[in-house]
């Protein structure tokens, strides 16, 4: 496996002024177990600290290291890229939340509140985001409306103070427990469906604004329908100027990728708390390790988990020099996304009928069933992979774009599905 990044003295005085943090915060107790891979102690220490996953977001929210790319003067550092890696390192090493459950919030809205929102919408919003006692969702994809996000339909009309919504969005992560949402709505029909379009905060809890949980194959429901009949929205809650909705969405856009990179969306990663290694849990999963063809498809996956983790170590690396994330995001994303899919499925028929039926208290299969059926989703969210391959045949092939043929031409006049 490869070896860790170097820290520059400068990143090193950093990563020991977070790791005093923590032990500030969780007690030495803590941090000696982990380091001695004791784990009696460890339990031990995180008892006494009285540790669980929603006091920790307060608490770290309520630090500058939740959102060290922030500006100070919002809660954050002002920081560098390469800190956000020494700290997730750190927050990872320590078997801690990576991020929580106000990703949305804090990787995305405050980002474009930041960069596009009022002061007093910066005052209102930004330090509930970062200690979570607010949580986000994205309402931007809709039906219809998904790889071609701008030609979105929903309906914002003004009525004097406020805009009156009509019009419904899917695949919307945590809407039924999010507190706000970041809205893009149409509001100008008549213009390109890139400048007609509008950034709004929305209350989930306006009337008129009705949540449906989507029901998936793993049998969870992290995404939802939002439907939107007659909600007003006051002007104050409208982010940037009328018809400028697609820079503040390309601003929320660009977060995510930032927001994402490099990270795991797993339970561990969400959650913290235990000792995870990907590797292992995967080798475990299999019964017959000594058949030849079993062999040659572990050989396999170990050599595309190492490519995998050659592009990460050049992401990682060049993000802790300070800088921008690169093409290898969207390599990265897509190959992953397949890898999981191809590693999930070999685990399921390697386990012959284990693979598909089992003992109601059996957890193990139960658990890498779930890995595959969650793993159908990985080449569609966050960028489906057929976008993404365009992308990189433009960006690092310079090949030609596809022909533009709705640009400049009215949104009434282009043809939708």
């Amino acid at each position: 496996m490869l070896g860790k990044i170097e820290d520059t003295e400068e990143q090193a005085a950093f990563r020991k002024e977070f790791r005093e943090w923590l032990i500030g915060e969780l007690g030495s107790a803590w941090i000696d177990a982990v380091d001695r891979g004791d784990e009696d102690s460890f339990e031990k220490a995180k008892n006494d600290a009285n540790w669980n996953f929603l006091t920790w977001m307060t608490t770290i929210g309520r630090s500058p290291y939740a959102a060290p790319l922030w500006p100070k003067e919002y809660g954050g550092l002002s920081g560098e890229p390469w800190m956000q890696q020494v700290i997730r390192s750190e927050l990872s090493n320590y078997r801690l939340p990576i991020f929580g459950a106000n990703l949305l919030g804090v990787g995305l809205a405050g980002p474009t509140i930041i960069e596009h929102g009022t002061e007093e919408q910066k005052k209102r919003y930004l330090s509930k985001i970062l200690s979570g006692e607010e949580i986000w969702c994205q309402l931007f994809s809709e039906p219809g409306s998904g790889s071609d996000l701008a030609s979105l339909a929903t309906r914002a009309v003004r009525d004097g103070d406020e805009w009156v919504v009509n019009g419904q969005k899917v695949w919307t992560t945590i809407a039924q427990f999010a507190k706000f949402g970041m809205l893009l709505a149409r509001t100008d029909p008549d213009a390109p469906k890139h400048d007609g379009l509008t950034y709004f905060i929305l209350d989930m809890k306006t009337p008129g604004v009705d949540v449906r949980p989507l029901k998936q194959l793993t049998g969870s429901s992290e995404f939802n329908e939002v439907f939107f009949t007659d909600v007003r929205i006051p002007d104050e809650n409208r982010v940037g100027n009328v018809g400028d909705g697609w820079r503040c969405a390309r601003t929320t856009l660009m977060n995510e990728r930032s927001a994402l990179s490099g990270i795991s969306l797993d339970p561990v990663s969400i959650f913290g708390g235990t000792r995870r290694d990907p590797w292992q849990t995967f080798l475990d999963s299999l019964p017959n390790k000594s058949d030849p063809v079993a062999r040659q498809q572990i050989a396999r996956m170990y050599i595309e988990s190492e490519v995998k983790e050659i592009t990460n170590f050049r992401a990682n690396a060049a993000r802790m020099r300070g800088a921008q994330p690169g093409p290898e995001g969207s390599v990265n994303k897509v190959f992953n996304a397949e890898y999981n899919q191809r590693k999930s499925s070999f685990a399921i028929n390697a386990n012959g009928m284990n693979g598909v039926a089992w003992l109601p208290d059996d957890k193990e299969p139960e658990a890498r069933t779930q890995t595959f059926l969650r793993a159908r989703a990985a080449t569609i969210e966050g960028g489906t992979s057929e976008v993404l391959r365009n992308q990189m045949a433009e960006r690092i092939l310079g090949l030609p774009r596809d022909p533009d043929v709705d640009k400049g031409v009215p949104w009434t006049e282009i043809k939708r599905n």
